[in-house]
């Protein structure tokens, strides 16, 4: 797929996290981050927003492994599922399941595959919208998924991987160790970055505007859960950030007012991690603290078809 051709993909849906520490981790989505339960079962919780038509955007699943059961994007339409299938399959990539209907909540048609470091993507479109609506000023629960951001040991193959297959976009590069892919006008909804392992690096949630970010930020640290790096602004992308673990390790991010791209010229810009680059309000601390929480531990579900 080339650079020029449009992405048959439009956003990603959600994330679904296996923990050990179930109950501590649902607690904490629910009552600490502001998610709430759409519909749940024996060891799996589906977490959505009122905000969003997206079925849900968090799934947590007990297991005795800490691993990323799947990554889940939408596709534009059930054509582009099977031309997007059809594509990888020709291509050698190894697909879990071929596109067929959807039991998870909300339905639709999609089908799943490998990435290049071994973790579960799906993709999917026709799932049924749940009703949405504004949120209210000072209202600061997360009003959508934003991105997702993954470690991989090879930064530029699993890159390309994205880009020829997914038709994912560069946005920008911070430095040579992470990359920010987007598919349609938001900097990215994807980012990699360069670890010693495959794992996760931190999932993002969309905040109303400055100020329910800031609240929402109070609220977290009210709670004696301080972030390990924010409030502040990144220079990629140009959103705010505070950035949590939650009760497995896995970190969370609150932002807002991620740039949007808009030229179909855009040329990709290099950024540093020198504080005024990482941090444009210096209000965050030190760039090196937060470090050691976003390289995670190894992901330990890797070429693990997910049991949902």
């Amino acid at each position: 797929m080339t650079q020029t051709t449009k992405s048959p993909l439009t956003h990603v849906r959600h994330v679904a996290l296996a923990v050990p520490d179930f109950r501590e981790t649902v607690e904490f989505y629910r009552s600490a981050w502001g998610l709430e339960v759409v519909e749940k079962d024996a060891g799996v919780v589906f977490f959505g927003t009122p905000a969003h038509p997206e079925q849900y955007i968090v799934r947590v699943r007990e297991d005795g492994d800490k691993r990323v059961d799947l990554i889940a994007f939408a596709a534009q339409d059930a054509a582009a599922v099977d031309a997007l299938a059809q594509r990888l399959g020709a291509a050698g990539v190894r697909l879990v399941t071929e596109p067929d209907r959807l039991d998870t909540p909300g339905g639709g048609y999609g089908f799943r595959f490998f990435d290049p470091d071994g973790r579960l993507i799906e993709v999917s479109s026709d799932v049924a919208q749940r009703r949405a609506r504004a949120l209210e000023p000072t209202e600061s629960i997360p009003q959508k998924l934003s991105h997702v951001v993954i470690n991989s040991p090879e930064v530029r193959a699993t890159k390309r991987f994205y880009e020829q297959h997914l038709g994912f976009r560069l946005s920008d590069w911070l430095e040579d160790k992470m990359c920010f892919l987007r598919v349609r006008e938001d900097h990215h909804i994807l980012a990699i970055g360069q670890g010693p392992h495959t794992s996760l690096n931190h999932v993002s949630f969309e905040m109303r505007g400055i100020d329910e970010f800031m609240r929402g930020t109070g609220r977290m640290i009210r709670q004696g859960k301080p972030p390990v790096w924010g409030p502040g602004r990144h220079g990629a992308g140009d959103n705010t950030f505070s950035y949590f673990t939650d009760p497995v390790g896995n970190v969370v991010e609150y932002t807002t007012e991620l740039q949007r791209i808009e030229d179909e010229d855009w040329q990709p810009r290099t950024f540093s991690t020198a504080p005024e680059e990482a941090d444009q309000w210096g209000t965050a601390g030190p760039f090196e603290a937060m470090v050691p929480a976003m390289l995670n531990t190894p992901d330990q579900g890797l070429w693990t078809p997910s049991p949902i």
